[in-house]
């Protein structure tokens, strides 16, 4: 069941490893982008990924639901939850193996968003139905941000 709450879309953030500085900001825009068009973003991530984005918005303006990672696969391979959307963060192989675990068992339409040195190699690596956003951005989140701007089209996702 996709949750919906009196007729609002939800949105699954996963983060992993916040080894790659562009993750928290383009999170945080994600997270914006989002909000401003009724879509209510949950946070996964690992413990690191979590403080960092709890560092970077201390007044949680953005930020609303956080979970661990693991704790929301769980919820949603027992179908207890479910979402809209399904943004996975990747710059790496287990990344990659995150989002191919949300393409199997959750009903989200699936954006995988790759960044970092290897973007485009790791992308080559996608064998599941998702949308593939891939930059190399490392420290300046912009290349990823524009690539994200251009297949969301932010105004196709208003209610």
């Amino acid at each position: 069941m996709t949750e919906t709450i009196y007729g609002e879309k939800t949105a699954l953030i996963l983060l992993g490893c916040p080894q790659v500085p562009v993750q928290t900001s383009m999170a945080l825009y994600l997270i914006h982008g989002l909000k401003q068009r009724g879509i209510r973003p949950v946070v996964a991530g690992t413990a690191a990924a979590r403080k960092l984005m709890e560092v970077a918005d201390p007044d949680r303006y953005y930020l609303g639901e956080m979970t661990d990672i693991d704790a929301a696969i769980d919820e949603i391979t027992g179908k207890a939850r479910d979402f809209d959307l399904c943004f996975v963060f990747i710059h790496n192989d287990s990344g990659v193996a995150y989002a191919g675990t949300m393409a199997y068992i959750s009903r989200a339409r699936l954006y995988a968003l790759l960044f970092g040195e290897h973007a485009e190699e790791l992308a080559g690596e996608i064998e599941f139905p998702c949308e593939v956003v891939a930059a190399k951005a490392v420290h300046n989140p912009m290349p990823l941000k524009r690539r994200l701007d251009e297949v969301m089209q932010w105004a196709a996702l208003k209610r």
